[in-house]
């Protein structure tokens, strides 16, 4: 069972930050043999699924690389990537009990919802910012933490489990003062959008008497 939930929490929490990436390397993890998926997960494995789950992978590569685009990315895949991140942990724990399965959805739908919008926020918060440069670091850490969560999850159960235990706490305490961030910066915009409209106006206005 330790196993079962390591990888069902690994699926979860890797949905919430990057979908197509963890179903490219769950299935082939499943096809190399390097990891023993499940039954209810060896659809993964197949080589349709992971090819068309590395070309929406490199999708979002490049989407998460422009800052406007990779918000509106991640508005868009609200209601993607945590009901996968459920679908995914409930495959994990394979023909259990129908009780055990769905205390695995919500488990599954919590821990990437957490996940999605602890990365949304932030990643929100770095596209108010003019630094450029910061959207791609943050992107490719997420790349990072992917890869090595998955690999954690899958090989290290005990030692994955107590880094989402400190995950959850972490994002428990940062997502509230996220969501302030982030409001206060669309209003920010919003205040330059209004004021840039009046100054353009204005100057147009100005423009007409000298005429």
């Amino acid at each position: 069972m330790i196993e079962a939930f390591s990888l069902a929490a690994g699926l979860a929490w890797a949905s919430g930050l990057r979908l197509y990436l963890t179903v490219f390397l769950a299935g082939l993890a499943g096809r190399s043999g390097i990891a023993d998926l499940p039954g209810t997960l060896h659809i993964l494995s197949s080589p349709w699924i992971i090819g068309i789950a590395a070309i929406l992978a490199t999708l979002e590569f490049l989407a998460d690389k422009i800052p406007a685009l990779d918000s509106l990315w991640d508005a868009f895949h609200t209601v993607i990537r945590i009901p996968a991140g459920a679908l995914l942990a409930t495959a994990a724990f394979g023909h259990a009990d129908a009780t055990v399965l769905s205390v695995a959805a919500v488990f599954g739908a919590g821990l990437s919802g957490a996940a999605h919008l602890t990365k949304a926020g932030t990643r929100a918060l770095i596209n108010f910012s003019p630094a450029s440069l910061s959207n791609w670091l943050a992107s490719s850490a997420e790349d990072v933490l992917v890869l090595v969560g998955l690999t954690l999850a899958l090989f290290m159960p005990m030692a994955f489990l107590a880094l989402m235990l400190a995950f959850l706490m972490v994002a428990g305490w940062a997502l509230p003062r996220l969501w302030r961030g982030v409001q206060g910066g669309w209003q920010r915009m919003s205040t330059q959008m209004v004021g840039a409209r009046i100054r353009s106006r204005s100057d147009y206005r100005s423009l007409g008497k000298r005429d």
